[in-house]
């Protein structure tokens, strides 16, 4: 598929009016036979003859003694304190929280502290208590060298 070739004025116009407004004009200052109209875009870097999306759209500045300029200043103006109020609170939580975790890490460092000197004091109680076990039981052993342990129950075949 080919384009039919489009036609550059050659005229200089101001920005932001088209071909059609230009030929429109141009129709009524001299009558000439009928033409039809070419669709070339106002500014050339537009893309492709494509509707720009209502967000990208350039709105002509209103005038700032007018109603709607100042009712969008006014939502403009409840925005941002809006948004700035959100901000404050959202950094106020994020204080809020750290301090509440330090307080925690203090007592989990504290609790941690209280455990290590409880196992500390076990374990000094475990080797006194297994100290003096093996105290108790290498005298009896050592006594006795050869002898076997004299029996504490019934002889096996009496009664």
């Amino acid at each position: 598929m080919s384009r039919p070739s489009q036609a550059k004025p050659t005229t200089a116009e101001p920005p932001g009016v088209s071909v059609i407004q230009n030929q429109a004009a141009a129709q009524a200052a001299a009558p000439a036979p009928q033409q039809v109209p070419q669709l070339v875009p106002a500014h050339p870097d537009a893309a492709g003859g494509k509707a720009l999306p209502p967000g990208k759209m350039k709105k002509p500045p209103a005038d700032k003694d007018s109603e709607e300029y100042r009712q969008r200043r006014e939502r403009n103006n409840l925005a941002v304190k809006k948004s700035r109020m959100r901000s404050k609170q959202k950094a106020m939580d994020t204080q809020q929280r750290v301090n509440e975790l330090k307080e925690e890490n203090e007592r989990l460092e504290a609790k941690i502290k209280l455990l290590s000197k409880e196992l500390s004091v076990l374990k000094d109680l475990f080797l006194e208590h297994a100290h003096n076990l093996a105290d108790n039981v290498a005298p009896a052993a050592g006594g006795a060298e050869g002898a076997s342990p004299a029996p504490t129950g019934p002889a096996p075949g009496g009664q």
